[in-house]
């Protein structure tokens, strides 16, 4: 069993690669589509801009094996941009259509929830260490205790009517950060920098 790391051009490749590598998975990094529909296992990393990541994934071809292959069944992750990717349209500097393999959009932090009761303002981007609020605990988290922390680094999140939403956290409001839906997977924070709590969800990834 291999873990297909999608290289677009705007990823943590190296430190989401280094963290499957830790658990003992085997990984392979490409940005070939051909490849992408032959993975056991996909993942889609992303730290950068939305427009350009999905402009990079469309003109490439990648997009169309990531459809094939969620829809075969193929156990897939997307993770930060990667998650954002995941849903239907964002708003990050314009509108901008996504993978659409989940239903939601993807919005920016409303500045009317980014200040506390005692009047000091939350900054943006949410950077830094959150809990979580599990509500769909199998399987990606499997054995990880309510209230877990992990790592963020974004400015845009998920909004979302539909029943997919696995994980929520609070920052300023509570927000969706983690989703899932048949074999897709999808976390805002970054497993492979959240510690020991991050490598048992890959881990969990791993063994789906």
């Amino acid at each position: 069993m291999k873990i297909t790391i999608i290289d677009y051009g705007m990823g943590n490749l190296k430190s989401v690669q280094k963290a499957f590598t830790a658990l003992d998975l085997e990984t392979e990094i490409t940005n070939n589509p051909e490849t992408i529909l032959k993975a056991d296992k996909v993942v889609l990393p992303g730290v950068g801009a939305f427009r350009d990541a999905i402009a990079t994934l469309n003109d490439s071809g990648m997009s169309a094996a990531i459809h094939e292959v969620v829809k075969k069944g193929t156990p897939f992750l997307g993770i930060c941009l990667g998650m954002q990717l995941v849903f239907e349209k964002s708003y990050e500097y314009g509108e901008h259509q996504g993978l659409g393999l989940l239903p939601g959009e993807i919005v920016h932090f409303k500045p009317e929830n980014m200040r506390l009761e005692n009047g000091e303002s939350l900054k943006v981007p949410h950077m830094g260490w959150n809990t979580l609020e599990i509500v769909k605990p199998e399987p990606l988290f499997k054995g990880i205790e309510e209230q877990s922390s992990v790592y963020f680094v974004h400015s845009y999140y998920l909004e979302t009517q539909a029943d997919v939403v696995s994980c929520y956290t609070d920052y300023g409001s509570r927000i969706a950060v983690a989703a899932q839906k048949d074999n897709v997977f999808a976390t805002q924070f970054h497993p492979e920098k959240s510690g020991t709590v991050g490598l048992q969800i890959l881990k969990n990834f791993g063994g789906i």
